[in-house]
């Protein structure tokens, strides 16, 4: 199959899906979904960057008092395929600190994120920005990997539209894996209560193709040009707190 024809079977099965989906209850339902998405509404329960309720349990045997919880809140902008965008605060929550053995140990906490618009939406047009139907947003999720002392995260970017099943995932089998440097040294922003900031980026991962989308699958990888090898990038300034075990609540 030519790329034309690629690209325009992708637009008529749009159209062919859009046509039966301007139902009154879908277009409200539609509405809200995507409002939210578009406003970078932040979920009711996004922790701000001193609440420590995410703290995960410790590992068996090691010292609180030599184990912090750390709360990260980052400003992301990513680059991936035909993807550009800055996208909706994130907050994560880990601990870490000295195993029994001497080792460095960490445990996730919780990961919190909102939707962000994708301009040009589902058709990559003005028109498919501003529809409700068209619509398009990206929420990035844990992915299950993360080494806070290396410097490697794992995520998904879960893609939401009325038109996409809630399965639509860039990542969905296997996540997308970041190993971030730091752009410079990090600053001091108070001493009581710790606040330093940082800058931060990956500019070698590569981005997989949408999966479980439903019919949209194939248009979706065009329209967003994933799959991406190279030219990609996740950078962001962030800012992080902590306690200590033996001092949280």
């Amino acid at each position: 199959m030519s790329e034309t024809t690629a690209a325009r079977r992708g637009p008529s099965l749009l159209r062919r899906l859009v046509a039966p989906a301007t139902a009154a209850a879908l277009l409200a339902g539609a509405a809200g979904v995507w409002a939210a998405g578009a406003a970078h509404a932040a979920p009711a329960d996004t922790p701000s960057a001193t609440d420590y309720t995410d703290c995960p349990a410790l590992p068996e045997g090691v010292d609180p008092a030599r184990w912090r919880c750390e709360v990260h809140t980052a400003a992301p902008k990513l680059a991936m395929g035909k993807i550009t965008l800055a996208l909706a605060p994130i907050t994560m929550t880990h601990a870490e600190g000295p195993l029994p053995d001497g080792t460095d140990g960490g445990v996730w906490g919780a990961m919190h994120s909102a939707p962000t618009a994708v301009p040009g939406g589902l058709t990559g047009t003005p028109t498919g920005a501003h529809s409700p139907i068209t619509g398009l947003a990206i929420q990035p999720e844990y992915g299950g990997r993360s080494d806070f002392y290396t410097g490697r995260l794992s995520l998904r970017f879960r893609l939401l539209s009325p038109l996409l099943p809630r399965t639509c995932t860039i990542g969905a089998g296997e996540p997308v894996d970041f190993q971030v440097k730091r752009s410079g040294p990090s600053k001091w922003v108070s001493q009581d209560p710790p606040v330093i900031e940082f800058s931060a980026y990956d500019d070698t991962f590569s981005a997989p193709a949408p999966e479980r989308c439903g019919p949209l699958t194939g248009f979706l990888g065009r329209r967003l040009g994933l799959p991406a090898a190279t030219g990609n990038l996740l950078s962001y300034d962030a800012s992080y707190t902590f306690r200590t075990y033996d001092r949280l609540p």
